[in-house]
Formats: structure tokens, C-alpha cells, sequence
């Protein structure tokens, strides 16, 4: 089996997209994926809420595995909104290192703002 890419995965994953407006870029289309996007983040930190709650914060391996399939989620509405976007992962991907090693580079990685 070749490795999976960031295109790959997109490509595949665009193929059990079933919402509304799948594949069109249109408005529909952009806050189902966004709306879907939001809602499984939430569902990762909702997961570490509970060990914090009931487990005094110790992660066991099944919160662990379960933390990671909520992130999988994340990772599918994602490359669903860069797809309706009318982007690919790679290049979103790849241009956040770039600005983050620019940032980096000039000494500005912390703080806060957009254009630093």
C-alpha cells in the first residue's frame, strides 16, 4: 500500500462526502463543513474534559483512542472545508509551515496577530 498524503486522504475522503451542496463550493456546502468542523473539535476537547472530571486528567489508552477517532472527524470536515474552499490539504498544509518558519525566522513565533 503507498503512504497516504494530505491529497490523497482528500480525495478519498471526498467520496463518502454526503451533505448538502457536496463538492460545489457553494455557501450550503462551506458552513455544513465548517459546522461540522467546530462541532468534532469540540467533541476532542469534550472527551478531555471528562478525564479531567472523572479521572483526575490521567489519559487511558481507551480515552486516548477515543480522543484520536474524534480527531479523524476533525481531519474529514476539514478536508471537506479546504475542498469547498477550493483547496488542497497539501497547500494549506505547506503554506502554514511556511509561515510559521517565517515567524519563526524572524523572531515574532509568539505572541499574537495574524500578520506578525
Amino acid at each position: 500500500m503507498d503512504s497516504l498524503t494530505f491529497e490523497s486522504y482528500q480525495l478519498a475522503s471526498a467520496e463518502t462526502a454526503i451533505y448538502p451542496g457536496s463538492g460545489t463550493g457553494d455557501t450550503s456546502a462551506i458552513v455544513y463543513t465548517l459546522l461540522g468542523l467546530t462541532n468534532e473539535a469540540g467533541e476532542v476537547a469534550g472527551k478531555y474534559k471528562k478525564v479531567m472530571r472523572d479521572n483526575g486528567g490521567f489519559l487511558t489508552d481507551e480515552k486516548r483512542q477515543e480522543m484520536l477517532a474524534e480527531a479523524g472527524d476533525v481531519l474529514w470536515y476539514l478536508a471537506g472545508l479546504v475542498g469547498e474552499l477550493g483547496a488542497g490539504l497539501e497547500d494549506v498544509a505547506q503554506a502554514n509551515l511556511d509561515k510559521l518558519n517565517s515567524r519563526k525566522v524572524r523572531g515574532v513565533i509568539g505572541g499574537s496577530g495574524d500578520n506578525r
